[in-house]
């Protein structure tokens, strides 16, 4: 019996964590082709033996599996949508699985239109930034079909390790939105916390040692926390992308008649950050709005 041949898969978008993932896909065995707006930064992929295509187009047409990775939700519209999108141009039966941090209603949208073409989407939004695009230890949150998610889990199991359907298509992206609405409060939370220790006096790596296994314990706490004392900025998710997603959710919940002040809160506060030039900054830098 001959070795099952592998799905071509199409990846759209190769920045920080879109670059990382490809590779996984690309060093698993993948025929991969690559197109982003800035070739440079399919280069690494391209030196490593994936193909590059010179359109969203292309891509489309020459893949069993399309992975978006790219900005915003205006992005996905002209990337998905149109007579160059990849509704219009990939053949009946293709999978696409947009892991864009984007608008449930777009998911949706998409969800809808693809299946008038006999094309089969998942909305699957991933956590873990940089880190976790590198180790391959993403958590995706998928929104679609349970047929489609079945068919692609192999593929998304060698970029993550927390993949969960959970619902129709836009419930990865609400997924993704209560994930970026429970960071916001938590985030103010963490650099109060830390600029009162500072006023106290307190040596702020005694105190996480002290309150990092109770109650006041987080993923944020582990990890934020310390990079903040080490004055380490560096982004694992940058403070203009996570803007992007806060505005996202607070449309969103107001779709549904929700208030979320606690999320409002943090957005003025990052806008400032941005105006302040942090916009590259990692969100932890949210403690520079309190000098």
């Amino acid at each position: 019996m001959g070795v099952a041949k592998k799905e071509v898969i199409g990846f759209i978008g190769t920045g920080v964590m879109g670059k990382s993932m490809a590779r996984h896909l690309l060093n698993s065995g993948y025929p991969l082709r690559v197109f982003t707006r800035t070739k440079e930064k399919a280069a690494e992929l391209i030196d490593e033996g994936a193909i590059w295509e010179n359109s969203v187009q292309d891509v489309a047409r020459s893949s069993d599996v399309i992975i978006t990775m790219i900005g915003t939700p205006a992005d996905v519209e002209e990337v998905y949508f149109g007579e160059n999108g990849i509704i219009e141009n990939a053949k009946p039966g293709t999978y696409a699985i947009d892991m864009t941090t984007s608008k449930p209603s777009l998911a949706k949208k998409i969800f809808k239109q693809a299946k008038e073409k006999g094309i089969h989407t998942l909305d699957a939004p991933v956590s873990g930034g940089d880190i976790g695009a590198r180790d391959a230890k993403l958590a995706i949150m998928v929104g679609g079909e349970q047929s489609a998610y079945d068919t692609v889990l192999p593929i998304l199991e060698k970029i993550g390790n927390n993949i969960i359907l959970q619902g129709e298509a836009g419930a990865g992206q609400h997924t993704k939105m209560v994930n970026q609405i429970s960071i916001a409060p938590a985030m103010i939370g963490l650099c109060e916390a830390l600029i009162y220790a500072k006023k106290a006096g307190l040596d702020p790596e005694s105190v996480l040692d002290s309150i990092s296994t109770g109650a006041a314990g987080s993923w944020s706490l582990s990890n934020y926390a310390p990079r903040i004392i080490k004055g380490d900025f560096a982004p694992g998710f940058a403070i203009k992308h996570y803007i992007k997603d806060m505005r996202v959710a607070l449309e969103s919940a107001k779709e549904m008649n929700l208030s979320t002040p606690g999320l409002a809160m943090a957005l003025v506060m990052y806008e400032d950050l941005v105006k302040r030039g942090e916009g590259e900054s990692g969100i932890h830098a949210l403690i520079k709005y309190f000098d």
